[in-house]
């Protein structure tokens, strides 16, 4: 039987309840510019317009390759607004790593900028580029198109095992349902500033956008210049609700931003996207005392977020495992397992999540191979992700299951080690990778934030705290990590250093 459109549903919809609450308020900022929720949607309509004209007969895919500008996030509701997939692509990546992408949506239409051009350029694709002026001139949908809760909302790119990005469609059905969720949990209101802070083709963008959207609020893009002066840009901007991943305390604190009462506007800080580490939680919360804080949990094959946690200073730290704070209960209506191997555990494994939010699988279905797995009748998503199940249901982030590895027949958790790093005195934050060891094998490789520790001192304190298996054979300090695309710890550039780095090496 064909599925028919269900109205209210599609994730577009979203920005029309925003409409009917904030006609005239500021629904996106982007340095001094700004539109109105009324001035978006009626843009939003002539660009669908001019979609709808030129796409073809069929599944459309529209890519979005902007920088964070007016451009991008008008094009993103125009996208929604025609009926098609909308497709964030962020116009900074190599040229042949966006070729692949914009060939594996099977995208028909680029709504791009100055900076997007030249990227699609570089492509050597044959795409039709969204013509501003035509667009001007197009004549306008009545209404946004009505979409099926099956139908494909976006398709984002992730990192792949073997090098390829892996696309993941999301259909308008699980993201009708996490906001749903998130409608019930989070009491936002059309007064409220959203920050949009990470790249629009992380998912967490579509929490910033849409959340805020979806009460009237005004949403924010944040510019690279104000994370050197957070507070004064919150304080300019009256900031109510925050959203990053953990790495950003870290800067912050490093431009001396993170000093008692500096955020006094936020309402709400959210953080996702790798570890939150309790001390960061709570000088967080010292510097926006007013603040609710959430540490989220989720890939982006299970639709943005799948678990949360709620930060307290007093019952937090004594759930937290090597000192990373929990990640909370999965979202209701959902199921969750714990494997060990092959065999289901009551405590602790690799999280596999079956529900309304997850995908309907990879574009490529070559990709889902070991990604999913059939038991009792379901399809479950494995994150990859080792967790432990307390008594009360609330998860605790482990490490990644490649995090796990054997160093001289030892299993080591990369995790575990980081941990005790971070009880020497100085440090600040560690991340250890591997690299080849001379006789075969793997060695341990620390890079550490902070103040520079000499590496017999590091070595004696951990001897006290690890087997020798798990103390790292070279030790670099760096004032900051580098950061990947999504401003997460780019662990796998670390990791390549480490390779080249000479034996011996401080």
């Amino acid at each position: 039987m064909t599925e028919t459109p269900v109205p209210g549903h599609g994730l577009h919809e979203r920005f029309l309840r925003g409409l009917s609450v904030s006609p005239r308020r500021t629904a996106i900022r982007v340095d001094a510019e700004s539109l109105t929720y009324e001035e978006a949607h009626e843009l939003a309509l002539r660009r669908a317009g001019a979609l709808r004209t030129a796409a073809a007969p069929g599944p459309n895919a529209v890519a979005v390759l902007a920088d964070k500008s007016l451009t991008a996030y008008v094009g993103i509701l125009a996208a929604l607004y025609s009926g098609a997939t909308v497709v964030p692509l962020n116009p900074r990546f190599p040229a042949e790593r966006t070729r692949r992408m914009l060939t594996a949506a099977g995208v028909s239409t680029v709504i791009a900028d100055p900076v997007g051009r030249a990227a699609l350029a570089e492509t050597e694709l044959d795409l039709p580029v969204l013509d501003e002026a035509a667009a001007a001139t197009a004549r306008p949908l009545d209404a946004p198109a009505a979409v099926r809760p099956s139908d494909i909302a976006y398709v984002l790119f992730t990192s792949g095992s073997t090098g390829q990005p892996k696309g993941v469609p999301m259909t308008h059905a699980a993201n009708d349902f996490y906001f749903s969720l998130l409608d019930d949990r989070y009491d936002f209101g059309p007064t409220d500033v959203f920050c949009q802070n990470v790249g629009l083709n992380f998912d967490c963008a579509m929490f910033e956008m849409f959340c805020g959207w979806g009460h009237g609020a005004a949403v924010h893009a944040v510019p690279p210049a104000a994370h050197r002066d957070l507070p004064a840009f919150f304080a300019e901007r009256r900031m109510t609700v925050w959203f990053s991943t953990p790495s950003g305390i870290a800067f912050i604190r490093r431009m001396g931003g993170l000093t008692p009462g500096s955020m006094p506007t936020l309402r709400w800080s959210f953080f996702a996207g790798e570890a939150l580490l309790c001390e960061d939680a709570a000088d967080w919360q010292a510097a926006a005392p007013r603040s609710l804080i959430e540490n989220l949990y989720g890939p982006t094959e299970l639709t943005i977020t799948i678990s949360g946690h709620r930060w307290s200073g007093e019952t937090s730290p004594s759930q937290a495992v090597n000192g990373v704070v929990p990640i909370g209960p999965v979202h209701p209506g959902h199921e969750h397992l714990l494997l060990d191997g092959d065999e289901e555990s009551d405590v602790e494994g690799e999280l596999c999540v079956s529900g309304p939010q997850m995908t309907p699988g990879y574009l490529d279905p070559e990709d889902d191979r070991g990604r999913f797995v059939e038991r009792a009748g379901r399809r479950w998503y494995r994150t990859g992700d080792r967790v432990r199940r307390l008594a009360d249901g609330t998860l605790v982030y482990l490490g990644r299951l490649d995090a796990q590895v054997q160093i001289q027949g030892v299993r080591v958790e990369l995790s575990e080690i980081d941990h005790a790093v971070r009880q020497c005195a100085g440090v600040q934050n560690a991340a250890t990778v591997t690299r080849p060891a001379p006789g075969g094998g793997l060695e341990l490789v620390l890079y550490y934030t902070g103040k520079r520790v000499p590496a017999a001192t590091l070595r004696r304190e951990l001897s006290a705290l690890l087997p020798e298996a798990m103390v790292p054979k070279a030790f670099r300090h760096v004032t900051e990590f580098p950061l990947n695309s999504n401003r997460k710890v780019d662990r796998k550039r670390l990791a390549r250093e480490a390779a080249g780095m000479s034996e011996g090496h401080p």
